[in-house]
Formats: C-alpha cells, sequence, structure tokens
C-alpha cells in the first residue's frame, strides 16, 4: 500500500523514538535525528524506510488502532491496551455491539470499541467536560473512528439517559456507583458493563453497589505486563514496566 497525502504515517526509529504524523505536501518533520521531508514520502510503499538529514533511516510503518490509542493526545490518563484486550474478551464485545461508555476522556477506549464493532455497531459516549470531548473527537478523526461514534456533552447523574437494549457498558468516572442503576437500565438483559476504577476504594465501593442494584458474575483484575529484552546471550526482564494502570471491574445484568 503506498503512502499518499492526507495519510498517517509512523516513522519507526526505535520502540522508543517513534512518531505517528499525518503527511502533507511540501512539510517536514523535525527530529532530534533529523528532518524527514514529507515529499520524499509521497509514493513510496508502507514498511520501505527513508534516511533523515542526520543520516538515521526510519521506517515508514502503517499505524494500527494500537499506535493511535498510544499517541493519542490527551489531558486524561488513557486507557492501556494490555486493560483493553481484557475488557473486550471479558464482556464479549464484537462486529455489531452496541456499546454505552460513560466518560469519555481522551477518546482511547473508545477508539479501540469503535474499531472493533464497525461495520454495524456503535459506541454511544458521554462527558461532561466540552475540552476533553474535543481532544476526543480529533483523537477519533485521526484513527478514523469517529463514524463509530456519537459524542455527547450529557450529565447523566443530573439528566438520566434514554439509551435501551445496549449490549456493553464502560464506565471511567471518579464515582462510578453514582451511574450504576441508570447503566443497569440501558443495558440488555445478560448485557456486560466493565468499570475502570484506579484505587482499591472505589473498587470496594463499587463492587459492593453492584451487588445491590443486579449484576451478577462480578469480578475484580488487576493486570501487569512485564517485556523481555530478547537478545542473544544475555536475555532478561526489562528493568522497567508498566505495572497498575487501574483494576477492572466486571458484572452481568440480571433480572
Amino acid at each position: 500500500m503506498k503512502i499518499v497525502d492526507g495519510s498517517y504515517v509512523l516513522f519507526f526509529y526505535q520502540p522508543t523514538k517513534n512518531w505517528l504524523t499525518k503527511i502533507e505536501k511540501t512539510k517536514k518533520l523535525h527530529t532530534h535525528i533529523g528532518v524527514i521531508d514529507f515529499d520524499e514520502i509521497l509514493g513510496l510503499e508502507y514498511g520501505s524506510s527513508i534516511i533523515t538529514s542526520k543520516q538515521k533511516k526510519v521506517y515508514l510503518i502503517e499505524p494500527t488502532i494500537y499506535d493511535f490509542v498510544m499517541k493519542s493526545d490527551r489531558k486524561t490518563q488513557i486507557v492501556y491496551p494490555k486493560d483493553l484486550g481484557y475488557i473486550a474478551i471479558r464482556t464479549g464485545l464484537r462486529s455489531g455491539s452496541n456499546v454505552l461508555e460513560i466518560g469519555t476522556g481522551s477518546a482511547s477506549l473508545t477508539t479501540f470499541f469503535a474499531s472493533l464493532v464497525e461495520p454495524s455497531g456503535h459506541v454511544y459516549t458521554y462527558d461532561v467536560n466540552e475540552e476533553f470531548i474535543e481532544i476526543a473527537r480529533k483523537n477519533l478523526k485521526k484513527s478514523g473512528m469517529e463514524k463509530n461514534v456519537s459524542m455527547f456533552k450529557h450529565d447523566i447523574m443530573k439528566e438520566g439517559l434514554e439509551l435501551s437494549d445496549i449490549d456493553i457498558a464502560i464506565i471511567d468516572l471518579g464515582d462510578p456507583w453514582n451511574v450504576l442503576q441508570t447503566v443497569q437500565n440501558c443495558l440488555k438483559s445478560s448485557g456486560c458493563v466493565a468499570i475502570i476504577c484506579p484505587t482499591m476504594n472505589q473498587l470496594e465501593k463499587t463492587s459492593k453497589h453492584m451487588n445491590e442494584v443486579g449484576f451478577t458474575d462480578i469480578e475484580s483484575s488487576e493486570l501487569m505486563i512485564r517485556n523481555i529484552e530478547a537478545r542473544e546471550g544475555k536475555t532478561r526482564p526489562s528493568m522497567r514496566m508498566i505495572g497498575h494502570t487501574t483494576y477492572l471491574l466486571f458484572g452481568r445484568k440480571i433480572i
């Protein structure tokens, strides 16, 4: 696949040094490893390489949803890929699913879910912060997922929700227990909820409320990733790892 004007490219130099950029004629990317002239990139194949002005080789990678999530603009903490994958399989997320998200944030989770529910599914996402919504809208447009998402500035605690027969709900708020009954009302029977809980206190209080408002199969989880530096004769675990990012709380609606 060739790179054209308007394409997004991940300029990959090293795992910790890469840039996700939209290609536009006559523009350049200035980095510490040299200048990259976009006019020299147009027409090249993804997977090929170019040499910067400082004689450094950079690969032209076609970005995936993972890249768009990790490179998203943000003013809030994102939900990391290690958690996204488990949320998807634990809730049964698939093409055609209709998803309710409360707490859009920077739309990292929204972007991932939208990529999985297409073409016939949809994500309905709500937030009260106009600034976050604008950032989220830009991130969704960058990834090409905006067509699968309806975004609302809406205070669910004050105004409620009129959605029904939702397959999966995601709650990413500081006080998720306050919207549990509303979410339970929106879900189809046996529908799944996943809740992002950064602290133990949130996890404990929310779990208690889930039992009270009509959820079963309640599970609390925490996921961690430890990378391995695989090098001949000296393979070992990385000195750094992605440890605690959040606790995940799951449940299924019962009647």
